[in-house]
């Protein structure tokens, strides 16, 4: 009698249970007051309306892992989260601040612009960078900016990006595809031989895109495709 085959894990739950062992690590409101970190680090970065909160706690399966303000632009840390066992973390999430809230004070929003710039351009233990664009408004001038800011180690393969067009659950089909095509032109500018980018379609209401967004956090995290994954090629 045979032995039954193996299941083949699926890569989507795979990815999905190891973002879910996230948690917080700790809160910083200065560079220098975040821990030196030997591990590979992913940022989540995008404007305040943008979705960001949102999509960290679908991404992980917890409600309130990142905390949404009632009031955008207010929350003024980088929130640092760990992942895989707890003895033995693997990973890093970093929930950094909105930008482009209004209400927010002139002054609060250049130190913030100034420390996001800093953490982007010289954070040794960034591997990796989630920028949330609002599918409905494509790049705004403010997500061009933080492009310019991550384009040169983007450009070596220091660090990856992958840009996740949120609430497109709100698009039509031919919404969807324009919004893809006018955000593959952005990102074509800072294709290098070594760049490593990736962009999907997300949507927290439809949860499209979900399982893509996890196992692509996954591959970055431990250099290898989630268990199951498909050989690309």
């Amino acid at each position: 009698m045979n032995s039954p085959t193996p299941a083949v894990p699926d890569p989507a739950k795979v990815a999905l249970a190891w973002t879910h062992t996230a948690r917080f690590l700790t809160t910083a409101a200065r560079m220098e007051h975040l821990p030196v970190n030997e591990l590979p680090e992913i940022a989540f970065v995008g404007r305040s309306n943008a979705g960001k909160s949102t999509a960290i706690n679908l991404l992980t399966q917890q409600k309130r892992l990142a905390f949404a303000s009632k009031t955008p632009g207010r929350t003024q840390h980088i929130n640092l989260f760990s992942l895989g066992p707890k003895d033995a973390p693997d990973a890093l999430f970093a929930d950094l601040p909105g930008y482009g809230y209004a209400a927010v004070a002139r002054g609060a929003k250049l130190r913030w612009q100034q420390v996001m710039a800093e953490y982007l351009e010289t954070r040794r233990s960034l591997s990796g960078v989630v920028l949330m664009v609002d599918s409905r408004l494509g790049f705004t001038e403010l997500d061009q900016q933080l492009l310019a800011f991550v384009a040169p180690r983007v450009g070596t393969g220091e660090i990856k990006l992958l840009v996740l067009l949120t609430k497109a659950d709100k698009l039509n089909r031919r919404e969807a595809d324009a919004a893809l095509a006018a955000a593959q032109g952005v990102l074509r500018q800072l294709a290098t031989d070594d760049a490593d980018l990736s962009l999907a379609l997300f949507s927290a209401l439809s949860r499209r895109g979900v399982g893509d967004a996890a196992q692509v956090l996954h591959t970055w995290a431990h250099g290898e495709p989630a268990p199951g994954s498909t050989p690309a090629g």
